[in-house]
């Protein structure tokens, strides 16, 4: 019996830790299921605090705008530098090609303007040179045919006259003659035909005077035609002489035309006449066409009278020796000449 209730009781023993195992187990497997549970649905709640990448970040706070801000505008000034200092460098580099571009041009223009000028010189010397030698060949030819003295003078187409050569009057002086005055037989008491008398102008001046500079061209500078009668004149200088129709009186080495003199007088030319030698006004201007005659310049007729023809060919001779362009008897045309 007491086997019977040991068996009972043993097999209600491992009944009763059957059921609490059971128990337990299913205990724990509930306890699983609800931390199981809890654990699907703590999850979503737990999203939030996890971190999220950087570039997944939300914009939409304050803070998320505040950062990309100011990295645009570090970005911004840095790339503004870096363009301020690339148009700078561009612009240096463009004012650098400028510069040297007007050097270049200006280099350039210089050479041109010397080249041009050297050229000009060339083709001037070679023009003179070619034109001295043409106009000699034509003065020989004319010398041959009418006898004259070789390369002694040019006729000038223009002024129908005969032109000295700038050359033959440098032998001339360089031969050291010197001109002899001489006495010319001419019609000096007859009145002219061939020139218009010069008119009396009150206060006239000779045009250009007041360039002549020098001693030797105050009587141009000085002269102005006045007008007196005949016992005025013998009043005031000793020495009246009667030439072609005119009255000339002498004063300080000078011939003026005494205006007033007597009517009607006849003056070919109104100024001072140079009185070369102590001789009356015709054979100074004789004399003076003679010497010219000689070098060329002059090819009418000695006659004594300084008309357009003589007046032009002194200019000419004036002008080739570089002499104040007077075109009348002056002592530097007379002391070029040989004549003093």
């Amino acid at each position: 019996m007491r086997t019977f209730l040991i068996l009972i009781c043993s097999v209600a023993l491992a009944c009763s830790a059957g059921a609490a195992q059971n128990d337990k187990k299913s205990k724990k497997q509930a306890q699983k299921n609800r931390q199981a549970q809890s654990t699907q649905y703590a999850r979503p709640a737990a999203a939030p605090k996890k971190a999220a990448p950087k570039r997944y970040q939300p914009t939409s706070t304050a803070s998320s705008y505040q950062k990309p801000k100011v990295r645009q505008g570090v970005n911004n000034q840095a790339y503004q530098s870096r363009s301020n200092v690339k148009a700078a460098k561009k612009s240096s580099q463009q004012a650098a090609a400028r510069n040297a571009q007007a050097g270049r041009y200006a280099t350039t223009k210089k050479t041109n303007q010397a080249r041009q000028s050297v050229n000009n010189q060339v083709y001037q010397s070679r023009t003179n040179a070619n034109t001295a030698k043409k106009r000699q060949q034509q003065i020989a030819a004319q010398n041959v045919q009418a006898g004259r003295y070789t390369n002694s003078a040019a006729y000038s187409k223009k002024s129908k006259q005969w032109k000295g050569n700038t050359a033959s009057a440098a032998a001339y002086q360089s031969s050291a003659k010197k001109y002899k005055a001489q006495r010319f037989n001419l019609a000096s008491n007859a009145r002219p035909t061939k020139f218009n008398s010069v008119t009396f102008q009150q206060n006239r001046r000779i045009r250009g005077s007041q360039y002549w500079q020098g001693k030797n061209y105050w009587a141009f500078r000085n002269y102005s035609p006045v007008w007196h009668d005949r016992s005025w004149w013998h009043n005031h200088y000793n020495r009246v002489v009667f030439v072609y129709g005119g009255w000339y009186y002498w004063n300080a080495g000078w011939w003026y035309p005494a205006w007033g003199y007597a009517p009607n007088s006849y003056y070919a030319y109104d100024g001072p006449i140079y009185a070369y030698n102590s001789l009356p006004p015709d054979q100074v201007v004789a004399n003076v066409q003679a010497a010219l005659q000689a070098q060329g310049y002059y090819q009418g007729e000695v006659d004594g009278l300084l008309g357009p023809l003589t007046r032009e060919a002194i200019a000419s001779y004036q002008r080739d020796q570089g002499l104040y362009e007077t075109a009348a008897v002056d002592q530097p045309t007379l002391e070029s000449l040989g004549m003093t």
